[in-house]
């Protein structure tokens, strides 16, 4: 069944619809049974699997968080950690192979990807590349930022956070080493499955701009299809990974805890919660990934408002939308039968997405088009509304004021070719003419047996997503089920709606940088490296190329130093915890702390609570669980004195008996600046 034929019920939408999306699917097919057929897909192929798990939490504290670009939105404490998720997969009888990994991340800028795989080449020398190695991000809006070399992206951040960078890139590092340290024989298998209440369309007034053939693909306006891969090594059941497009948005722009958002909460559920893992013991059994697939215009904000749908409260949310989503992948999961056979090939190449040259045959007018610069739209600032309203300018600004963009110099090819290549957009910003953006970026394409993953550094509406596969599909002559869209690969460059969408300039086509036709190049280029692949054709990667000393300037002021209180000691109790607790109340612990910064406690974690068995303790819980929160407040600027506050939400099915919750700080000297580690312990209470 392709995806198509999944789509096409009517469900609100007209039986025009339906029947129009019928008859591009009966296309579709035509053109795959007109089409080559890879001779590989149907031979058995033996792989070798592994899986693996990173710790790429950056900065939890006096850190910008990426995704909303709210100056005011500095972090100051965990709910969850941040994770990196990799598979490895080997074709036994080439050798050939594939590093596929995704962390609980707003982006993955150009320069950590760059990073990640020369770390890797470094490491595995002859092993890892630019073509086989593909990093992506689960798109939460609740992680650290600064962690890139472009501008624009570190601008409300205020700056470049060194730290922040290295945790994520090692964070990455250590969990593909995981993954391919991990390589036994192994299988895949493909399921799918629809989930229809994780998601909203909320730029529903750009999607119905589309002509109706697309439209008709997504009867309800969002895309409801989960593909689901099945990982075996022998007979034993080790991950899996799942492509659902909703945002990482069920924290609002109030929140300042690190968190992996709904996907993060999903992985969590099923590798810790379910089966008892222990991430600081060692690597997991079993590893669940949530990736993105075309998610530019998908909100898992129900109601349409920031932080709302299904309640009002966005920690039930996350644990609501990350329960369905957990809910349909182990459905999809445990039905996959479809066994992935085939070679294994990459390919992949830095494309200047901001000079590209776009042939008729790509343009839904039927004329040469050509990408920009970045240009930043008004409607860029004005924030999605729905997830983190912006700098209060309404959505959909377009009109004469485009037109002072018409003042500006004229550049080659020809005159006023950047305002007509805009337009209607309401240009502020031109980012791209002062190397505030990312101009070079990498685009790439996978196959794994009869899959072919295409990977693109945007967020892409649905519809984007859908005409991206569809070129892919046509150009290699397969089922366009067979072809895959994963966003926020290998780099970011904002969003990629349709030449139509563009059209009314919502929050989207103001985020679409490099004019209204971008999405045009990316299927011709995608389309034209894909069609290389399939012909064994090697193509040079180039280089993202020399990043703009914009990118480096940091304002943020680093730790000066840390003391304690008057007559206190560093891991003192300041607030103790009862004597007793019955499940579903909360536990909260005040200590005296130094500032998180001192050590990011990257494969560690801030806080344990432990648990009384026989005459030791065990740690039952930490800091990458959801029950869990560490909050960090500064008590005297000139003192340098500081609190964290641990709060645990005792689980409705937690053992009943002896606990305590324990702290792990470190600590900055006043006049040498030496590091030094400290422990402190609270009082034993007791759960009944």
């Amino acid at each position: 069944m392709t995806v198509q034929d999944e789509k096409t019920t009517p469900s609100r939408r007209t039986v025009l619809r339906g029947t129009a999306a019928a008859g591009v699917g009966a296309a579709i097919a035509a053109t795959a049974v007109a089409g080559a057929p890879d001779a590989e897909a149907s031979t058995e192929s033996a792989y070798l699997v592994g899986r693996g798990i990173g710790d790429t939490t950056g900065a939890c504290a006096e850190n910008g968080m990426m995704g909303y670009s709210m100056p005011q939105q500095i972090d100051n404490g965990i709910s969850m950690r941040l994770r990196a998720r990799a598979f490895v997969v080997v074709d036994q009888a080439t050798g050939k192979r594939i590093a596929w990994c995704v962390a609980d991340q707003a982006l993955i800028p150009v320069a950590a990807h760059a990073a990640i795989v020369a770390k890797l080449m470094a490491k595995y020398p002859g092993t890892y590349d630019y073509p086989n190695v593909c990093v992506t991000a689960t798109h939460s809006h609740s992680t650290p930022g600064g962690c890139s070399h472009d501008f624009i992206y570190n601008l409300a951040i205020l700056g470049f956070q060194q730290d922040t960078y290295d945790a994520m890139v090692d964070g990455f590092v250590d969990a593909i080493s995981a993954a391919h340290d991990d390589l036994k024989p192994g299988s895949i298998a493909v399921g799918h499955t629809t989930l229809d209440n994780a998601s909203r369309n909320r730029s529903e007034k750009a999607f119905e701009l589309n002509p109706d053939s697309d439209k008709a693909v997504f009867p309800d306006a969002i895309d409801p299809h989960m593909i689901v891969w099945r990982f075996k090594q022998g007979s034993t059941d080790v991950g899996a990974i799942s492509w659902f497009p909703t945002h990482g948005t069920s924290l609002p722009n109030t929140n300042l805890l690190v968190s992996g958002d709904n996907k993060g909460y999903a992985a969590w559920s099923w590798e810790r919660k379910q089966l008892g893992q222990d991430y600081l013991a060692g690597q997991p059994d079993f590893v669940a990934a949530f990736a993105q697939s075309a998610a530019g215009d998908m909100s898992p904000n129900l109601e349409l408002k920031p932080g709302t749908g299904p309640t009002d409260d966005p920690w039930q949310n996350i644990a609501i939308i990350g329960d369905r989503q957990k809910t349909a992948m182990q459905q999809a999961w445990k039905s996959a039968t479809t066994p992935i056979t085939g070679s294994i090939r990459s390919i992949a190449t830095y494309i200047d997405i901001g000079n590209i040259s776009i042939d008729s045959k790509w343009t839904p007018d039927g004329k040469e088009h050509h990408t920009t610069p970045a240009v930043i739209g008004a409607s860029m600032l004005a924030g999605s509304v729905e997830d983190g309203p912006g700098l209060g300018y309404p959505e959909g600004w377009t009109g004469p004021l485009a037109k002072l963009w018409a003042t500006l110099p004229s550049m080659p090819p020809s005159p006023g070719w950047m305002l007509a290549e805009q337009q209607p957009k309401l240009c502020t910003l031109p980012v791209g003419l002062i190397g505030a953006a990312p101009s070079r970026v990498l685009i790439q394409v996978l196959k794994i047996g009869q899959f072919h993953i295409v990977c693109t550094p945007c967020e892409v509406t649905i519809v984007a997503g859908l005409r991206i596969r569809r070129s892919v599909a046509s150009e290699l002559g397969v089922p366009i089920d067979q072809v895959m869209i994963q966003s926020y690969s290998n780099g970011y460059a904002e969003y990629v709606t349709t030449p139509e969408e563009y059209a009314s300039q919502q929050y989207e086509g103001g985020s679409t940088l490099y004019g209204r036709y971008e999405l045009c190049a990316y299927q011709q280029e995608l389309s034209s490296l894909a069609k290389k692949l399939q012909a064994g054709t090697s193509v040079p990667v180039g280089s993202a190329g020399a990043p703009s000393p914009l990118g480096f300037i940091n304002l943020v002021p680093g730790v000066v130093y840390d003391n304690p209180p008057l007559g206190k000691k560093f891991g003192q109790v300041v607030t103790a915890p009862a004597a007793s607790y019955s499940r579903a109340s909360q536990v909260k612990v005040e200590f005296v702390t130094g500032h998180p910064k001192n050590n990011l406690r990257r494969g560690g974690t801030f806080l344990e609570v432990q648990r009384r068995v026989g005459a030791s303790w065990r740690r039952v819980q930490d800091d990458g669980d959801f029950a869990t929160k560490f909050t960090w407040k500064r008590k005297d600027v000139l003192l340098g004195s500081s609190t964290a506050t641990i709060t645990w939400d005792i689980p409705a099915d937690a053992p009943t008996g002896t606990y305590r919750i324990v702290h792990h700080g470190s600590s900055k000297a006043p006049l040498t600046g030496k590091i030094s580690d400290f422990t402190g312990t609270s009082t034993e209470f007791v759960v009944s």
